[in-house]
């Protein structure tokens, strides 16, 4: 199973003594060494093998239309160009860091001197730089190609260590020759030296008479963002000493024998290769979603369907429907439409949190257990986000994926490999071993995360192509795109340009979105020559509505009807005052019921719920927001799903009454249905989704079966001063102003107004009105009474000057646009973020948040002992994971470890202004456990650790912090 395909396997091997004296791996410990010319043979080798049988068909496909050979040529560019990845290693520069190796090589000639002699100019000659001025010269020296067009190739050579050069740097290189060759006598030998291992190369990899055709290329900048990702990848598998021997232990083997067994060795799951189905929309959904026969499809489900099928090439699609219609099942369906059309090899399923990312991921692995040519088969599966590792669901995959040869594998994630796996996998689904490291584990083939590693596609940082690669052989979904601003939205538009350029299809899910926000993700996937009407079909009131396009295509529209489920829900104004709520309620559950009172800020939750405890008691109030350490807020999802959800699903619905007092974490992506909504206002998009949650599903004939006060669905909004009425200006509360900015909020106002007041009020009717209420507080048309006019000008003025700034600060490290066919990548991720795309700087950077600061929570006992919070529920194994010793003299168990990490608080923005954070992070750092640290304590290691006494409360940098597992945290500024 040789990989170098066209090559005529071991030629390198007849190089001369000089050549094979170069070597490319070096083991200090082992003295082990690896020569030059084995590692070209074994990188190429590995690319050969990765792009017959891992690379999906979309990514060679894209490659291969580039070159005058499509597939064949594509398939051996590759090769060539990751097996002379490393020529830049026979150069004096690197030479000379292993005196022993340097040595044999001065033996042969190539003379150098010492790397102390060489000092720090020997930083100017990176190897990657090195090897493509090599390649460059070669190609015109050799091959008669002019300067201008080697770069295009060469690039791939230049970046395999993640970041393409840049202009200086090459000409920095072109005035240090010596580096490259060193000066005199020598420098003949190291040239002839440089040209044999690049001659054989060419020989060897079958491009020596292709090199000809190909210099008449214009190589499109996507073909070569994926050649370069693939000669990274190839670099670190044979990199690998597990896999590769080094010499002398590795020098038995032929190099067919060596390949085969490293192979086997990484066992890499093959990409999903979809068939298009042959059944009917209602036959797909019965059979991909486990539903009933005679279930009836939704119809906005089945034109998407339809209209998938008829797109020419799979595109964009953007799906907005109602809440509870099924868009999660239709973009699945579409998916395998795109995928089998466009040669995908897997899907992509980007939402908003970790908490929805971890909601989704059982769903993903449902969908596959029944997916044809996926059920039975071993793939690739992944949870993308900083703490998947802590997700149950995940750890049961990965507990399957058995000891394979890894690189860089995370020792916290190789523990909870260990653990038997108790969730069923019928589809043998592998969290596999090789592809759990952070810059990798997106290669996976189906991957379910939160958006940032779709925005991270954006960020210049280092390895960027790894992620490209990543996503390019993927179907794309973007869920509840209305809940990402406009810093957002710039690092989304970019990345929606190259995923057009790479063809990848998207499909894009929407209860609510603007329709100017539906043009800019139309435009930047398509290109700018769309019209600014095209696809505004909500501009018409069309509703629910899908908008498809192709790139450089026409939009395409379709207006499905409504599913025929209706809710009208009544509209009223509530003065925010707490008793006047608590008074409100107190009558609306005099025969039972089930509120959600939904804030917009932690402070105004944990405000509510005092008060309302005060009244109803304890045990009839429940709050959730995102200020709950980790595995408490995924118990507290899991526990509103169990009593509010779907009838049939939810077994533990109160009887009687019951509230919850949350944050926007009810807004999204939680089936749960409530009998009364209370909530802050917020912009109208938001509001309704919101409303989602009420009345989500029938009880009973004509909500017979609610407490009878609450069959009408209604949902009373405060969090404004409104004066009154109709003649002032509302003022809504300051936390609210500080979260949406008072623009939004006074524009959602102006168009519930027909809805709250006179004698002509009338209900919000869903889906109906959803058009017309989002095209009004998002159009340019003037909104409320004359009135309000100044004041929304006013506001308009802030909200833009916002905007823009939004929109400039997020510029600094986006990626640049897709450029001209031909133009090289060079400075391509020039003055970015460097090596933190997936870090809390990474993440901060794609959000316009400041940089969190996280801690894991553990309780300091009256003996001055260590433990895990006392009140955590047992694991799915029940092992007790509460009150668990974490001993600071010697790592903790790897189930105190893994059950104090689950405890993961992120502190809330007051902690996030310089100042604050610094004087935080001192304070915590004052635990410093070294028996915490290293590879023996891999889920707390480098870990800042927040301990809480016996009542749960401690002081941080000028604050309070009181946690309670019924509130989560609580900040007050110390007095």
């Amino acid at each position: 199973m040789s990989g170098g395909g066209n090559a005529k396997a071991g030629m390198l091997r007849r190089l001369g003594k000089a050549a094979r004296s170069v070597w490319a791996k070096h083991d200090r410990d082992a003295e082990g060494w690896l020569p030059l010319w084995r590692h070209m043979e074994d990188s190429a080798a590995v690319a050969g093998l990765l792009w017959d049988q891992w690379l999906p068909v979309g990514v060679r496909r894209l490659v291969a239309e580039a070159l005058p050979e499509g597939e064949s040529d594509a398939r051996a560019l590759a090769v060539w160009l990751t097996g002379v990845h490393d020529i830049g290693k026979a150069t004096p520069a690197f030479a000379c860091q292993v005196d022993q190796l340097a040595d044999m090589m001065r033996d042969q000639g190539l003379e150098m001197r010492s790397a102390k002699a060489m000092g720090p100019d020997r930083r100017i000659a990176p190897h990657g730089l090195a090897g493509q001025l090599l390649l460059g010269e070669w190609l015109e020296e050799r091959h008669g190609w002019a300067s201008a067009r080697t770069g295009q190739f060469t690039v791939a050579v230049g970046g395999h260590h993640g970041v393409p050069p840049e202009h200086g740097q090459i000409k920095a290189l072109y005035e240090h020759e010596e580096l490259l060759r060193t000066p005199g006598p020598s420098s003949r030998v190291w040239q002839q030296v440089q040209t044999e291992l690049l001659d054989a190369c060419a020989r060897n990899f079958g491009v020596g008479e292709r090199l000809g055709e190909w210099r008449k290329v214009s190589l499109p900048q996507p073909a070569q963002v994926l050649l370069t990702a693939l000669v990274i990848v190839s670099d670190w598998i044979a990199s690998n000493p597990d896999l590769f021997p080094y010499f002398p232990d590795g020098a038995d083997r032929t190099h067919e024998e060596r390949i085969d067994a490293a192979w086997r060795g990484l066992d890499l799951p093959t990409p999903w290769r979809a068939e298009e189905p042959a059944l009917s929309g209602q036959e797909l959904f019965v059979s991909r979603f486990g539903l009933p026969a005679e279930a009836k499809v939704r119809p906005v489900q089945e034109a998407a369907v339809e209209l998938a099928r008829e797109m020419e090439t799979p595109g964009l699609m953007i799906v907005e429907a109602p809440m509870g219609e099924g868009k999660t099942e239709a973009a699945l369906a579409v998916a395998e439409i795109f995928a089998a059309r466009s040669g995908a090899g897997g899907v992509f399923f980007a939402l908003p949190t970790m908490a929805t990312g971890n909601a989704m991921f059982p769903r993903l692995i449902d969908w596959l257990d029944r997916l044809p040519g996926v059920a039975g088969s071993r793939r690739s599966v992944h949870l993308a986000h900083s703490k998947a590792a802590l997700n149950e669901d995940f750890a049961g995959l990965m507990s399957r994926a058995g000891r394979v040869a890894a690189v860089d594998l995370d020792e916290a994630e190789a523990e909870s490999r260990q653990r038997p796996d108790e969730r069923r996998a019928g589809a043998e689904l592998v969290a596999h071993a090789w592809l759990r490291g952070r810059k990798r584990a997106m290669l996976a083939s189906f991957v379910a995360g939160t958006i940032d590693q779709l925005l991270f596609m954006g960020l210049k940082s280092r390895h960027l192509a790894l992620r490209h690669l990543a996503l390019a052989g993927k179907v794309v979904v973007i869920d509840e795109a209305h809940a990402y601003d406009t810093y957002m939205s710039v690092y989304l538009d970019r990345v929606l340009s190259w995923l057009g350029a790479y063809r990848v299809p998207v499909i894009v899910l929407s209860a609510t979105l603007p329709a100017t926000r539906r043009h800019g993700l139309l435009q930047a996937y398509a290109g700018a020559g769309i019209e600014s009407t095209a696809g505004g079909g909500m501009d018409a009131g069309d509703y629910p509505l899908l908008t498809a396009v192709t790139p450089g295509g026409t939009p395409v529209v379709r207006g499905p009807r409504a599913s025929g489920r209706t809710t009208d829900v009544e509209v009223e104004w509530l003065a925010d005052d707490m008793d006047v709520l608590a008074d409100r309620l107190e009558s609306e559950l005099v025969g039972g019921g089930c509120v959600l009172v939904v804030r917009n800020t932690v402070r105004r939750v944990l405000g509510a719920a005092r008060v309302l405890r005060e009244r109803f008691g304890d045990d009839d109030v429940t709050v959730a927001h995102s200020c709950f350490v980790d595995i408490d807020r995924a118990a507290k999802d899991r526990d509103l799903l169990q009593r509010f959800g779907p009838p049939g699903k939810a077994t533990g619905r109160p009887e009687r009454r019951h509230i919850v007092v949350a944050s926007q974490v009810a807004e999204q992506s939680l089936d749960v249905d409530f009998d009364l909504l209370v909530s802050d206002l917020c912009p109208v998009d938001l509001l309704l989704q919101r409303m989602g949650r009420l009345h989500r599903h029938q009880r009973g004939e004509d909500q017979s079966e609610r407490p009878e006060l609450l069959r009408t669905a209604r949902c009373l909004l405060t969090g404004a001063d409104w004066g009154d009425r109709v003649m002032d200006v509302p003022e809504p509360v300051r936390g609210s102003i500080a979260v949406y900015g008072l623009y939004p909020l006074l524009r959602s106002a102006a168009v519930l107004l027909p809805h709250l007041e006179g004698g002509t009020k009338r209900p919000v009717r869903l889906p109906s009105d959803i058009s017309a209420l989002v095209r009004g507080a998002y159009g340019e048309r003037p909104v409320g009474p004359e009135l309000w006019a100044l004041a929304l000008a006013e506001a308009r003025v802030q909200f833009d000057e916002h905007r823009a700034d939004q929109a400039e600060r997020a510029a600094v490290f986006r990626l640049g646009d897709v450029g001209r066919p031909g133009r090289a990548l060079f400075g391509w991720v020039a003055a970015g973020v460097g090596d933190v795309d997936d870090t809390r700087t990474g993440r901060a950077q794609v959000r316009d948040s400041r940089e969190a600061l996280e801690v894991v929570v553990v309780q300091r006992r009256a003996d001055g002992s260590l433990a895990t919070l006392p009140w955590l529920e047992a694991d799915r194994k029940g092992r007790q994971r509460g009150g668990l010793e974490l001993p600071q003299d010697q790592p903790p168990t790897p189930l105190a470890g893994r059950t104090a990490a689950s405890c993961g608080l992120r502190l809330p923005m007051q902690f996030s202004y310089a100042e604050t954070m610094d004087r935080a992070i001192e304070q915590l750092e004052q635990l410093y456990l070294p028996a915490w640290q290293g590879k023996d304590s891999p889920w707390l290691s480098d870990q800042l650790i927040l301990t809480l006494d016996e009542e749960c409360q401690t002081r941080l940098a000028g604050f309070s912090l009181r946690y309670s597992r019924l509130d989560g945290l609580e900040v007050t500024r110390d007095s």
